[in-house]
């Protein structure tokens, strides 16, 4: 079984959550709250979508996070990215390659294009897409 992270899943439900809030800030406790997820794991999910500039966070009082972009901008392949890395189905089809076997397996290149067509048809689905299959 091909398998997103529990994370992976937990930051795409949180980014959801952001996106249906309609711009104005919420807070990690607001959206752990809204996501019935633990309020450190939130915590570590925002962290990572800030880091990669998917959510802006803003402190103080009246601080929390908002989306940096709108969520048609947002493709599905940037949340994989910042929480589970580069999308690869195997380890050759990815960006580094830590394979003994490279230079001499007859997999390698079909597995590469299998990757290529996962990581496009992932592309082209955006956050807001994934807002109206809910």
């Amino acid at each position: 079984m091909i398998r997103l992270g529990r994370l992976t899943d937990y930051g795409i439900v949180v980014m959801s959550h952001i996106a249906a809030n309609n711009g104005p800030i919420l807070t990690a406790r607001e959206l752990s709250e809204r996501s019935s997820l633990p309020l450190p794991t939130v915590s570590k999910v925002l962290k990572s979508l800030a880091k990669a500039n998917l959510i802006e966070s803003h402190r103080g009082v009246k601080g929390g996070y908002q989306l940096a972009r709108a969520p048609e901008e947002i493709r599905v392949t940037d949340m994989i990215d910042a929480l589970e890395g580069p999308i690869a189905m195997t380890e050759c089809s990815g960006e580094t390659e830590h394979c003994i076997y490279d230079q001499h397996c007859p997999v390698k290149t079909p597995w590469q294009k299998i990757n290529l067509v996962v990581r496009n048809a992932l592309s082209q689905m955006t956050l807001q897409d994934l807002g109206r299959l809910s």
